[in-house]
């Protein structure tokens, strides 16, 4: 069986838009999604249908979370916290009513999923390097874990004596009696130095993965953000990936 996981549309119709296309062409059974549908960008509304419609598991993140009123925006940074205020009042009955329905965590054969760090999910830490993965390597008893949050593509890979690796980000096998964190990258805001959209494919028969990029109309989708006045920062960022 063939998996999509995305994670991170961030409200980025466009970005969305474009991946759902590529899915269609690469043999996809289902399409799984891994959190933060809204913030920063300027279609929530669009994002969150589409997501309904097209992904069978529907999980939330922390943008997701404050967006339904279920923490403040206290520990975002000031841009992010105007976005989100920005996204609360723009968003319809329907899509809180959609949004309300979203998981924190979820399996699937021998695969777990949640939106940030598997380290208690709910705490949305990130996983940024070899300690975090080790102590996230002890909150699931799968063989894999998909995350993002972070919004930067990455695996990690704890070998059979315990030891704790990278494997860089594209194409790659998984080996016997390892276990994986994988970062799915970002749809609708990258932050690895490539603007272009990023999700994965997952061959769930012989564990195969694929770090897919999927170029979007990116001028279109700051173009909405300047319309509904979001800060400058976060619109000039989706040129460099950042």
């Amino acid at each position: 069986m063939r998996l999509a996981l995305i994670s991170d549309v961030h409200a980025n119709l466009e970005a969305l838009t474009a991946v759902m296309h590529d899915i269609e062409t690469r043999n996809v059974e289902r399409v799984f999604f891994l959190g933060d549908a809204v913030g920063y960008g300027a279609d929530p509304n669009g994002c969150i249908r589409l997501i309904c419609d097209l992904c069978e598991m529907r999980l939330l993140g922390n943008h997701d979370y404050v967006a339904l009123g279920l923490d403040n925006a206290d520990h975002f940074n000031l841009m992010a916290k105007e976005s989100i205020l920005w996204t609360q009042k723009t968003l319809a009955r329907k899509s809180i009513e959609r949004l309300a329905d979203f998981e924190m965590e979820a399996t699937f054969l021998d695969y777990y999923f949640t939106h940030a760090s598997p380290e208690n999910p709910a705490d949305w830490n990130y996983l940024f390097a070899e300690q975090d993965a080790a102590r996230g390597f002890e909150r699931f008893s799968q063989s894999f874990c998909f995350i993002g949050h972070s919004h930067i593509p990455g695996v990690y890979v704890r070998r059979p004596d315990g030891s704790i690796g990278i494997v860089l980000p594209g194409s790659f096998e998984a080996k016997p009696d390892h276990r994986y964190i994988i970062n799915v990258g970002s749809v609708g805001q990258p932050r690895d130095g490539n603007a272009q959209a990023c999700y994965l494919i997952a061959d769930t028969d012989g564990n195969k993965f694929e770090h897919r990029r999927v170029p979007y109309d990116l001028a279109a989708a700051q173009k909405k953000m300047r319309t509904a006045q979001l800060p400058e920062y976060l619109i000039t960022r989706l040129s460099s990936g950042q």
